[in-house]
This record gives structure tokens, sequence and C-alpha cells, in this order.
């Protein structure tokens, strides 16, 4: 016999489309789902029309923010009420619903009392009437409208949509497709357990413990301008910057550039996950790996992770451009301005203007970034659909036109001895595990530079340079100027044709 212990429940107020209300019920291991756009109402004279829609994943249950366009339901949502419910008439809710009928008790932080939903017909038979019955929790009068905050955070829909903490991807699986997008800052009394540390000892941050060692090590060696930075300047940063830096490196592998030694020393590109790694550490495991080769990557889920990895002795953080649900199919198209021995960073900002001239020209969200070395690097947010040759190939199109503008500029041939020593448009990043380096990631360079984001019209300030931030200024310049990078968390975009 089915389980009619209590249930749960939710609505969902979601502003797609159109402007409507999701009640959805847990029944058998899923949320099934109606739409009811004028929303529930508590008022037992009040008839409402409600359509049953695809029933959802319990995953879904709990989630408020931003659907991003192009993915299916694209728009804001909060979580309007929610608490749990049991079946009446029924020990079985899906037979009811399937016989066209259920009797639902339901208790919420705002619904209360017997809900009835009974099918109309309509095309697919999903046209439904949802009515609330004359019982001790009756309201005449009542309107979803005048009770419009969520319960889960107390935040209204344009609130939300103006700051989502969350993303959710249909084209990812339910485990995965809640995506933070704010996570948390560290703790101060975190950041002071760090400096009291000796050279090393167990540290608690973002809620799990690390043993860090070493952290009187010179990483980063001094430059003219700027001083040596250590380890324990590295891990202070790292877990400033953590929270910012996570929704660009969860779900998707992580390769890490190593220092153990610092720059100057030997560095190596790491792949694998070492025996020593805690077991809250998120692990993928790449199906395509050679055969008799197993590949098992980082998967950075959380800020805890990145403090890890610095902690590790990767001083550079690149995630892969895919996720780790669909490893052949990007979500960025990256260009990437790597400049040669004789290109100047007048040359690069030529370059990036022109690149800036042509996204506006094609009305496209794109982000600029200086790498902290030389160059520039900007990320077009795309759909998950095309596959790399696709992205590569729009790339390369818009590249080379970008270059034909200045062809003494910009050199096509790979080899750097064949280069004479011009600036290369390397559309050839647009592949499966090439990746770029993350934003806010350090740079295996003297004086701790930082890839930092940038706004489009800081490739006109005198002041800019490729390295200007350091793991140093870095933090205060986030806290001012806020995430500029953001855009392309919450743009994917379809590429238009180049001809």
């Amino acid at each position: 016999m089915a389980d009619v212990s209590e249930r749960r429940f939710v609505v969902q107020h979601h502003r797609a489309s159109s402007d409507h209300y999701d009640l959805r019920f847990e029944v058998d291991g899923v949320l099934v789902s109606w739409a009811v756009p004028k929303g529930p109402t508590l008022d037992p004279q009040v008839r409402r029309s409600a359509f049953k829609v695809p029933d959802h994943p319990l995953e879904y249950l709990d989630f408020e923010g931003v659907i991003p366009s192009a993915q299916y339901g694209a728009g804001d949502v909060v979580v309007w009420d929610r608490g749990t419910w049991r079946p009446h008439r029924t020990d079985d809710p899906a037979a009811a619903i399937a016989g066209g009928s259920l009797h639902a008790d339901v208790q919420g932080e705002k619904l209360r009392g017997r809900f009835v939903l009974v099918r109309r017909g309509g095309e697919d038979g999903n046209a439904w009437l949802l009515l609330h019955k004359h019982d001790a929790d009756a309201v005449p009068g009542w309107r979803p409208e005048d009770h419009p905050l969520s319960v889960l955070s107390g935040r209204s829909s344009d609130q939300v949509r103006a700051d989502p903490d969350r993303e959710w991807h249909s084209d990812l699986p339910a485990s995965e497709a809640s995506i933070p997008l704010r996570w948390p800052e560290v703790a101060q009394d975190d950041l002071d357990a760090l400096d009291a540390l000796g050279g090393g000892g167990t540290w608690e941050v973002f809620g799990r413990r690390l043993k860090v060692t070493n952290l009187d090590k010179e990483l980063f060696p001094a430059n003219a301008e700027r001083p040596a930075a250590t380890k324990r300047d590295l891990l202070r940063y790292t877990a400033q910057v953590a929270p910012t830096v996570v929704p660009y490196l969860a779900g998707r592998a992580l390769n890490m550039h190593r220092y153990p030694d610092g720059v100057g020393r030997k560095g190596f590109w790491h792949k694998e996950v070492p025996d020593h790694a805690p077991d809250w550490l998120d692990r993928w495991d790449n199906p395509d790996a050679d055969p008799g080769e197993t590949q098992t990557y980082v998967v950075a889920n959380e800020p805890a992770s990145v403090v890890w990895a610095a902690n590790f002795g990767a001083l550079e953080w690149h995630p892969w451009t895919s996720r780790t649900g669909r490893p052949d199919r990007p979500t960025y198209a990256l260009v990437d301005i790597d400049p040669g021995e004789r290109t100047s960073w007048d040359d690069i900002l030529v370059l990036a203007r022109l690149h800036r001239t042509a996204f506006e020209h094609l009305g496209l969200v794109a982000r600029p970034k200086v790498t902290g070395r030389r160059g520039v690097q900007i990320w077009v947010p795309v759909v998950v659909g095309p596959g790399f040759e696709e992205t590569r190939s729009w790339v390369e199109i818009l590249s080379r036109t970008v270059g034909a503008a200045v062809p003494e500029l910009v050199s096509w041939r790979w080899q750097v001895s064949d280069r004479k020593g011009l600036a290369r448009l390397d559309y050839t990043q647009n592949a499966v595990n090439k990746t770029l380096v993350a934003p806010y990631s350090p740079r295996a360079a003297a004086g701790a530079p930082v890839s930092m984001p940038i706004d489009w019209d800081e490739l006109d300030d005198p002041e800019l340079r490729p390295d200007r931030w350091t793991i140093r200024t870095a933090v205060p310049r986030l806290r001012e100027r806020g995430d500029l990078f953001r855009r392309v968390l919450d743009s994917p975009q379809r590429l238009p044709r180049l001809s």
C-alpha cells in the first residue's frame, strides 16, 4: 500500500513568458505540478484554472533564483509557499491524479486547509480546476497578490531577479542543475585563525578542516613594484575570493597549474586528485579518457575546494568551458588575445577595442578580463547545444574579421617562431579540455598578479595594465565594483551567423 504520511509541497511564483504560480505536490519521488495563472486562494467562492505541466525533480523543491534565457521556463522564481500535505480519500495519490481528481490537506506558511484539483479536459487533458473547500481554514476574499514575499528568503520577485542566489539549468542532471551564484563571505574569525597559525596546522574554513603547511614559504617573488607573497598570503586571498569564484568553477573539471615550490621553480599541470585529498572534495571521472587510463578531476563545487587547491600548490585555476554533465558541449565561446614578443600593450588594447565594437554590433553579451600576464581574454556565454567545432569556427570567423582590420598586428601562424613577434587571436582554445584561466585566479608570476574582470569602458583607462591587480589589491577592487564578470553566468545566448 502506498505511503500516506505527510509529503512536501511547494508553490513557486514564476515570472516567465507569463506570470503564474506553480503548485507542486511530492508524489512517488517527483513533484507533480500544475501552473495556476492567478495563483491559489483560500477563498472557497473562487475557482482557479490550473494546467497540468511536466513533473519536476525533487531537487527543484526549494529552488529560488533565476532560470537563464534560452532555458525552459526562463525567468525568475521565488518560493512563495511551502509545507506538507496529505492525500484525502485515497492512499494512492498518483492513481487519484490519473483518475482526474485529487483532494489534498495542505499545511503551509500561507496555504492551509483542503484543496481540490479536478480535471476539466482540454487538449491532452491538461486543463484542471483548483478550489478550496468550505472548512475552518477558508478565508473569503483572500488573494495571493496580497502576500507576495518569498517564505524562503523574505524577498520579492523583483529583488530575487535583481540579485539571485541561484540559477537552474534544466539541461543538467537534477543533482547539478541548481547552481549557486553567491556564497557567504569567509568569516573574519577564520582569517584570524589563519594568521594565528605558525608554519602550519589545521585550519577550519567554510566549515571544512584543512591541514595547511609551509605557510611562510615564499610562493611569489617580489618584483620592482610589489613585495613577495607567501603561501599564507595566497590562502588568505583565496578564502576571500572563493565565494565569488565558485560559480565559475562549479560543475566543471578543474585543471590546476601547480607550483608547490613557488614561482621560478618547476611548475606542472595537475589533473589527478591526489590520494591524500579529503573525502568531501568533489571528483569527476572523465568518460572520454584514453583506454586503460583514468582521469579523475577535482570539481570545485564549494569555496573550501578552492582553498584546498591553493593549499595543494595550485597557483592558477583553469576550469573547463563545458560542464561535467555534457563535457562535449561548451557554455562559453572564448577569445584569447595572445601577445607576441613585438606586441605592445597599446596593440593589445587596439585588438580588444575592435572586439568590443564587434560585440556591440552583434548585440551579444561578452565580458573581458585582463589576464594578469600580458593579454586580454573575452568570454561569451552560449546556450548548451553547439559543440566545440561550432564555437571554434564562430570565434575563428570573428577573429579573422577583427584581425583583417589591423593585419600589421596579427599573425595566423601558430608556432611562436613563425609569428614574427605578432599577436595571435587564439580561437583554438575552443576545444574540449582546453581552458582559459578563471576570473580572479592568481597567476604564477612575480608580485602575485590576478586575472581580473574589467568593464568594457576600462579599455580606455590610461592606467589599465594586464597585471594591474594582485592578490593584495583584488579584494578591495571586488568589494568596490562587484563581480564584473557576472553576466557570463546568467546570459546564455545563441551565436548569430557570421558571414
